[in-house]
């Protein structure tokens, strides 16, 4: 037997934060060599941190990374610990993406990515080359030529190869080489980001590639919102021969976590065919390493397997994650919100509130308060600094979205201010008529008079942001983004929208979980509520609703997903969903192909509100923000065509 003890660590951490990025890899060294590890796993590109954008072509970043890889390796002279971290590498002019392999004081090799990531929020195309299977090359460090590209390690009778996340998502990936060439841990370094459910995927991912080619394989990932719109969740997988010996928890607020799993590096041999003859690759670089592993005790427990979370927890977990991540690493004094009484600034005050209360019920105080180092009073015991919510009323607003608000507010004991609008308002319409000569009317003026009450608001919600240096939240959710159903430098000012990447249907069943799950009966007044923007007056008795102004939401969800997400032509949605949505809804074909219609309309129209808005998180893979995952021309033809082949069929 040759017991091995994997450790692999999820690190949150920020790009270019040379020092901080050092001391969390730091940590995670000291932790693994307390607990006996022998095989020390670091996320990809740990030591600049993965979203580094255009940074990357700057040379003094690849050159202070290679000097972070130099100093790691110094450390790994104290113990027979391997250690595998990623960073950038400039190689021949060219760029990759590489993982180094240290150990005993120096860098053993560099391993590096053959497929890069470049669909969704992934560009590395545009960064690095990617590197040719079965090919090596050398780079000189001191007076030594260091192997990089598609390498092997030997270490005692143990092979040991990589994939660098991507590089396992695809039909051909190394795991299928190393198979080949009778390697016994396979190590997969990521960045591989959040999305609600990806979970499963990724688990399975793991455990059947441990199956299918008789390893141990280990994974860790990224932790935390790292550099604003995407979050990691942090997840670390050790598993062999289709079995998960340990999981890490998730989504967690430490900077560091390390999941460990003593696993038999020969066992795994037994579970490959007989009949399967050696071919070792052509250009495979064998490294040995004198000494050997360090044997823990026969005792050592592994960590546990963490349980899946339900789709609504995992949205409450990765929101607040990277609301608190957001706020400390802008270094912003909590958050601020203009809470109306509706769904998505309830959501958004409720997620902030619990971003701080779930930190430090998690850290402690005292590493709460590090966290936070940055802020002469960081809150304690409760949230109420880190929350300012403010209700600001017109003649139009009603008492059930005041109460709402009122009661929410105190619930989170948060900072809490109510005052009218409407001077304000009266003013700034005034000068307006003044100017033109007449008086506006909800007959003629509809539009202008809905928008300018939600632009009169942003001043004073602002203004309490910049005195607290905090942070003001934009509520707007991607459901609305999709139509412009939001007023631009209205209820879309603001710094960040957490809620810019999940769908208003699953936001209002979300504050209905969380009215029970965590306890605020004070949700049941928001949730007895009709979505409404309560900009306009009743017209004959009927009070203004979203659904009323656009369509239902689950309808618009499902058209958004056909068009955008699918990429079908308006005919093509109509086809998809006539008789889904008439078996469900009881939606006759007519109203839904005015719908489609409509949905199309507004989204080509809308193109130009998109790409202003605040940077969203992204919470699944429907995202619509331009800068990072759906493009589309601010100018179009606005499907007038494909409308008129539309309306041809009721």
């Amino acid at each position: 037997m040759k017991r091995i003890k994997i450790g692999c660590a999820a690190l949150n951490t920020t790009p270019l934060d040379w020092l901080g990025n050092r001391e969390r890899i730091a940590e995670a060294l000291v932790r693994s060599h307390i607990e006996g590890v022998n095989l020390l796993l670091l996320p990809e590109l740990a030591i600049t941190g993965y979203g580094c954008e255009d940074a990357f072509f700057s040379e003094d970043v690849t050159r202070r990374a290679f000097a972070e890889l130099l100093h790691l390796a110094k450390h790994t002279a104290a113990s027979d610990m391997l250690v595998a971290v990623g960073l950038p590498l400039l190689h021949n002019n060219s760029l990759y993406n590489v993982v180094g392999v240290c150990h005993d004081g120096r860098v053993l090799g560099l391993v590096a990515k053959q497929a890069l990531a470049g669909d969704g929020i992934h560009y590395e195309p545009r960064w690095f080359k990617p590197w040719p299977d079965d090919v090596t090359g050398f780079v000189r460090i001191g007076d030594d030529d260091v192997p990089v590209g598609d390498l092997i390690f030997e270490w005692n009778d143990v092979r040991i190869g990589f994939e660098i996340c991507e590089d396992a998502w695809n039909g051909t990936r190394p795991a299928q080489q190393h198979y080949l060439s009778n390697v016994d841990i396979i190590l997969n370094p990521s960045a591989s980001h959040f999305a609600l459910g990806k979970t499963h995927i990724r688990a399975d991912l793991v455990r059947e590639a441990s199956r299918s080619f008789a390893c141990t394989y280990a994974y860790t990932n990224l932790l935390g919102n790292e550099a604003g719109r995407v979050i990691y969740d942090g997840e670390s997988i050790i598993a062999q021969q289709g079995e998960i010996l340990a999981r890490a928890e998730r989504l967690s607020y430490h900077n560091v976590t390390l999941t460990t799993a003593v696993v038999d590096a020969t066992a795994t041999r037994l579970g490959r065919k007989k009949s399967f003859s050696f071919r070792p690759r052509l250009s495979s670089y064998p490294i040995y390493v004198a000494g050997d592993w360090m044997e823990p005790d026969a005792d050592t427990e592994v960590s546990g397997v963490a349980p899946f979370e339900s789709k609504e927890q995992e949205f409450y977990l990765a929101e607040t994650l990277g609301l608190f991540d957001y706020v400390r690493k802008s270094r912003s004094r909590g958050f601020v919100v203009s809470l109306s009484g509706g769904a998505d600034s309830s959501a958004c005050a409720v997620l902030s509130h619990h971003a701080f209360t779930r930190a430090l019920a998690q850290l402690g105080p005292e590493a709460y308060r590090c966290q936070l180092a940055y802020w002469p009073e960081p809150p304690l015991v409760s949230a109420t600094p880190a929350l300012t919510c403010v209700y600001q009323s017109t003649a139009i607003s009603g008492e059930a979205t005041l109460t709402s608000a009122r009661e929410l507010a105190a619930a989170l004991g948060c900072v809490y201010h109510e005052w009218s609008i409407e001077g304000m308002l009266r003013e700034t319409t005034s000068t307006v008529e003044a100017a033109l000569g007449r008086t506006l009317t909800w007959q003629h003026d509809d539009l202008a008079l809905q928008n300018v009450q939600a632009r009169v608001r942003a001043p004073g919600v602002w203004m309490l942001a910049n005195l607290a240096g905090a942070l003001l939240l934009t509520t707007s959710n991607r459901s609305e983004a999709a139509v412009g159903y939001a007023t631009m430098d209205g209820d879309t000012a603001g710094g960040l929208a957490p809620l810019g990447g999940i769908d208003k249907a699953f936001l209002l069943h979300w504050l209905r979980w969380a009215e029970v799950a965590l306890e605020l009966p004070a949700l049941r007044y928001v949730n007895a509520l009709t979505p409404t923007a309560e900009l306009r007056p009743a017209r004959d008795g009927v009070p203004q609703t979203d659904e009323a102004d656009l369509m239902p939401y689950p309808v618009l969800d499902r058209i958004e997903r056909c068009a955008i997400h699918h990429y079908l032509s308006p005919r093509e949605t109509y086809e998809a969903l006539r008789h889904e949505l008439q078996r469900e809804l009881g939606l006759e074909p007519a109203v839904l192909a005015s719908y489609v219609a409509r949905f199309f309309r507004l989204w080509a129209r809308n193109q130009w509100k998109r790409e202003r808005y605040a940077p969203a998180f992204h919470l699944d893979d429907a995202n619509l923000d331009p800068r990072t995952w759906c493009r589309f021309p601010i100018l179009s033809g606005s499907y007038e065509e494909e409308l008129r082949e539309l309306e041809g069929l009721v």
